[in-house]
């Protein structure tokens, strides 16, 4: 039950505030969601496709900073599409600690099907924001999670694995 200011028992301001981020919560959902059904893989996992496909040869580091995410992360997303057959890895001639990224065409057929934004719903909107409604957003949303005491290492997690 939300909660409502007592003299006119409208929903208070934080409710209403509450039920925008449910809102925001939900349309990110629904759109991995939709994802995932329609071509078998995590948003993440199609994202970095998606990136590595736009950038060939590109390497394990560069994909971590284009997706921000920690490099496990990025690694642990690169492990299971080579696995799967979605790309390949070639290790670098001079230096055989750097490897360079290539989808396969299984990943472009795969990428064909899945309905944008490769990268998610909530950044392609994001980007569309105006610079000082964003920065006021970014503003407002780190007083939040103070509040919280939230973990902000959680902020190089993809949407996709909350």
């Amino acid at each position: 039950m939300p909660r409502t200011n007592a003299t006119t028992s409208q929903p208070t301001q934080s409710s209403r505030v509450l039920r925008r981020f449910r809102v925001v919560f939900n349309a990110v959902r629904s759109h991995f969601k939709q994802v995932e059904k329609q071509v078998g893989l995590g948003g993440a996992q199609v994202w970095a496709l998606s990136v590595i496909r736009d950038q060939p040869g590109i390497g394990m580091g560069q994909l971590a900073r284009s997706m921000d995410v920690h490099q496990s992360t990025a690694s642990n997303l690169v492990r299971v599409l080579q696995h799967k057959d979605l790309l390949r890895m070639d290790k670098d001639k001079e230096d055989k600690r750097h490897v360079h990224l290539h989808v396969t065409s299984q990943a472009m057929d795969l990428l064909a099907k899945v309905p944008g934004p490769f990268e998610g719903v909530l950044p392609a909107a994001l980007d569309q924001l105006n610079p000082l409604t964003l920065q006021r957003l970014d503003q407002d949303l780190a007083e939040l999670i103070a509040l919280l005491h939230a973990d902000e290492t959680a902020g190089q997690l993809p949407l996709a694995h909350l």
